[in-house]
């Protein structure tokens, strides 16, 4: 019997989806296990905003040189190392909530190793993957996020019975595990990538060369770049406010707690992983079929994620139940999901030799929207506090979901007028 042969770039794309999915069982681990040791520290809540927020700094800064370097060295290599960075610090990062000093810089390096790795497997998926498997190949990759997030707040906070340090062994055997698959199993695609990828593997001398001739000028000012990052900013900002808020507004605005809310809580996670995928696998057979054109793809599928997550997340400040609450968040996370088959895989149509550097651009603008649309997001809910006491006012949310809103659309108008499918950088 012959056996059967998966075609090499397969296991690169699982791979790079179970790498996702280490990363953001780190992600969620942290905050259960840090606010655990933290509560029985008597930490105060500024103390603890500062800790859980130093991830992001490390995260942010790091976003284009991770793209340098994945250009420089190449994105097997760095993922590796950078993988390798944050499974070594995470399995030595003191949980002592009194050690400030070393939690910080714990975090900030877990938070640069994490960095690093987006633009290194937008740089080993340009590589690797023909234009007409790009969607669903990105779209499995990002859903490991979401599927790692759900797996991570379903499973991790029992563990916190047996010492919260368990969560952060679990993370660190998780990521080292990955990093000694990835060792072993992932190679450089091969020299010319007729077979299995779509472009040419360039050697060390011709990455140096490379490097040395990236369009950076061009990339800084062309406006399809920029239709890309502002959907970036807002998908994360509209991701990262409803992480980190929707529990509160279950709470202090439905008066509910997320441990009534069960195995539904997992919901929004979910969807996206389900919808990511569904989007991907739409878009290449619009593309394969010659349905569609590529550049058209990119923007229909983009469209209809954004423009159904904005009326979904205007319509849920005003259902005021649970049940329906929960299905409009899941909507409007799914929704955007979906829209990763436009402006996430955009980055490989305009930039393939330079998919990296342009993903560390766009995630830049993506981490500072999670960073500040949490910050804005607590201002506004501060100033409705004052105005009425307290949280339970429909009248103090509903702005913080119509922004979210506003901002899909003037993105989604963006990506319709200045993106392309075709490629603007040789």
């Amino acid at each position: 019997m012959t056996k059967m042969r998966v075609p090499k770039r397969y296991i690169i794309v699982f791979l790079t989806f179970l790498c996702t999915n280490a990363c953001y069982v780190e992600r969620v681990g942290f905050p259960i296990a840090y606010t655990d040791a933290a509560d029985n520290a008597k930490i105060n809540e500024s103390s603890k905003g500062l800790i859980l927020s130093v991830f992001y700094y490390g995260y942010v800064i790091s976003q284009i040189p991770g793209g340098w370097a994945a250009q420089r060295f190449g994105g097997r290599r760095v993922l590796l190392w950078s993988f390798v960075v944050w499974s070594f610090t995470c399995a030595f990062t003191p949980l002592d909530p009194k050690r400030t000093t070393f939690l910080i810089l714990s975090r900030l390096l877990i938070g640069v190793g994490q960095g690093f790795i987006f633009p290194s497997i937008h740089t080993v998926l340009a590589q690797w993957v023909p234009p007409h498997e790009r969607s669903r190949s990105v779209s499995l990759t990002t859903s490991g996020m979401y599927l790692g997030a759900a797996c991570g707040t379903l499973i991790l906070p029992s563990l916190v019975r047996y010492g919260s340090r368990w969560i952060f062994r679990i993370e660190a055997f998780l990521g080292f595990l990955w990093s000694l698959i990835w060792y072993k199993f992932s190679v450089d695609p091969p020299r010319t990538s007729m077979g299995e990828g779509s472009l040419p593997i360039s050697r060390s001398r011709e990455r140096l060369k490379l490097t040395n001739r990236i369009p950076w000028k061009r990339i800084i000012f062309s406006l399809p770049v920029w239709a890309i990052v502002v959907n970036n900013f807002t998908f994360h900002y509209a991701l990262y406010v409803l992480m980190n808020w929707l529990p509160t507004y279950f709470d202090k605005g439905l008066q509910t707690s997320l441990e009534e809310l069960g195995f539904s809580k997992m919901a929004p996670y979910i969807f996206m992983f389900l919808f990511s995928n569904i989007g991907g696998a739409v878009a290449d057979h619009l593309i394969t079929k010659r349905m569609l054109s590529i550049t058209c793809t990119r923007k229909l599928l983009n469209t209809i994620g954004f423009m159904v997550s904005a009326v979904a997340l205007m319509v849920l400040p005003l259902v005021r139940t649970v049940s329906w609450t929960l299905i409009c968040a899941s909507i409007s996370l799914g929704s955007l999901a979906l829209g990763r088959a436009g402006f996430a895989v955009n980055h490989m149509d305009v930039a393939p030799k330079y998919a990296g550097i342009v993903m560390g651009v766009s995630n830049t603008a993506g981490t500072v929207a999670g960073i500040v649309g949490v910050w804005l997001t607590g201002l506004m809910l501060e100033s409705s506090k004052k105005e009425s006491e307290d949280l339970t006012s429909f009248e103090g949310w509903k702005m913080v979901f119509l922004v979210q809103g506003f901002l899909c659309i003037i993105s989604s108008v963006v990506y319709l007028a200045f993106s392309t499918g075709e490629r603007i950088f040789e």
